[in-house]
């Protein structure tokens, strides 16, 4: 008994031994996973133990700190797109992308200091309290908005959860004090579809400002209506459009193509990572005579529906280069609110050209210089001072002629005609935009 003791004893003690050696074999080999991993948060962590124990401002050493500090340097290191984002950043970032914020409805802008109403929003909280253009906000629950205070500052204080209340104090020229409300907070929408209209000739034009969970619909509703009025052709506005959501993108594009076209495909770091994004609306897509307008501000979501007319025929682009930024972020939640922007993919149009870092070049190209850009993009966002008179008097400048706009105008303008001579076929009667389709990545 006692031997076979001693030989099992034996066996334990070799086992034991020869799992050491090919645990150490393996670890001097990389064979066992998150080597390279735990090597490096052990170096994380033994720099964060010394700067917390050695740094001569301790509030500023404390190891949450020093690892949001940390956390950001290493995400926002690998592109310009992706970012750690702390929890107030990641609630803005998910409001921003919805759409929708709570808050009582009105746009502010400063002058010489003054924290200014631009123009309430139709139907929202500050509109029916009574609140008008050109009154000024002296204070939001008691803190002044005097000069110290930033925009972004003065936009926290106004804004929160819906059904909170806030207390504005105003000043109104003519007036001869300043006054107080309290408004209850409302989720308030943020349209994407910035302006519909017919322009002279039947040309339907829509704005469109971003893309967003929204944005779709709105497109469809806009089109819908220009359809209802008759236009003969189309101006789709994505000049100083930043993007947004990639979803959002190719239900607006889908509405132009038949059901199984490809429209875009994004292709992650491995060759199985490749997604396609087909069009998936029923029936017959509208066909209309089209011209889209870009310019440098128009990135990403903006580039694919640029991109995916352009390479399938269906649009004339006007305007000048597009930004570049043909990359795919995905969002990640992490915790305490917190989450990350990483960039995860590219996309590629359906000829499979890339945008990143190159852009969407115009058939009709339409340089503005900065000026005549800045001039035209406080024009579009301000409708509210349409007559000449009044705008010069606000902006000190008059209105000036949009050139890339007119070139779209002039395009569609010699389409038409072409058609009518029988040199290019005749679109078919555009039908209203089917239902888009409500698939996610």
């Amino acid at each position: 008994m006692l031997k076979r003791l001693l030989t099992l004893a034996v066996g334990v003690a070799l086992g034991l031994l020869l799992a050491g050696a090919a645990a150490h074999f393996a670890a001097s080999w990389s064979l066992l996973p998150n080597r390279e991993l735990n090597r490096s948060t052990a170096y994380l962590r033994e720099v964060l133990k010394l700067v917390n124990e050695n740094y001569v401002a301790p509030d500023k050493a404390a190891y949450d700190k020093l690892t949001r500090e940390a956390l950001h340097g290493m995400v926002e290191a690998l592109d310009p797109h992706s970012e750690f984002l702390e929890a107030r950043d990641f609630k803005e970032l998910d409001d921003e992308m919805r759409g929708d914020f709570g808050g009582i409805g009105i746009q502010v802008e400063r002058r010489n200091g003054h924290v200014i109403v631009i123009a309430p929003v139709a139907g929202g909280p500050g509109e029916r309290a009574g609140i008008q253009r050109g009154d000024e906000i002296l204070a939001v629950d008691g803190k002044s908005v005097d000069r110290a205070a930033s925009m972004d500052d003065v936009i926290d204080l106004l804004r929160g959860k819906p059904d909170t209340k806030v207390t504005v104090k105003l000043q109104r020229a003519g007036t001869p004090a300043p006054w107080e409300l309290t408004l209850k907070r409302e989720l308030i929408k943020v349209d994407s579809v910035r302006e519909v209209s017919v322009l002279p000739g039947g040309i339907g034009y829509i704005q469109l400002s971003e893309f967003t969970e929204r944005t779709s619909d709105e497109f469809a509703h806009a089109l819908d209506r220009l359809l209802a009025q008759g236009v003969n052709s189309l101006v789709l506005d994505l000049r100083n459009n930043p993007g947004g959501l990639l979803d959002a993108a190719v239900e607006v594009s889908e509405m132009f193509f038949r059901k199984g076209e490809l429209i875009v495909y994004t292709q992650g770091r491995r060759a199985k990572d490749r997604e396609d994004f087909l069009a998936e609306t029923e029936g017959d897509p509208v066909n209309l005579p089209m011209a889209v307008l870009i310019n440098a501000g128009s990135a990403s979501a903006a580039e694919i529906v640029a991109g995916a007319l352009k390479d399938t025929g269906r649009a004339v682009l006007v305007g000048e280069r597009s930004f570049g930024k043909g990359s795919v972020q995905s969002i990640f939640r992490l915790h305490n609110g917190e989450g990350m922007r990483l960039t995860t993919a590219r996309y590629f149009t359906p000829s499979g050209v890339t945008i990143h870092e190159k852009g969407v070049e115009p058939h009709i190209e339409v340089v503005m210089t900065p000026d005549e850009d800045n001039k035209l993009r406080l024009q579009r966002t301000r409708g509210d001072l349409a007559a000449p008179q009044a705008f010069a008097q606000r902006f000190g400048f008059e209105p000036i002629e949009d050139r890339q706009l007119q070139a779209a105008l002039d395009a569609l303008r010699g389409v038409t005609v072409l058609a009518e001579r029988g040199v290019l076929p005749l679109p078919q009667p555009a039908k209203p935009p089917a239902k888009p389709s409500t698939k996610k990545p």
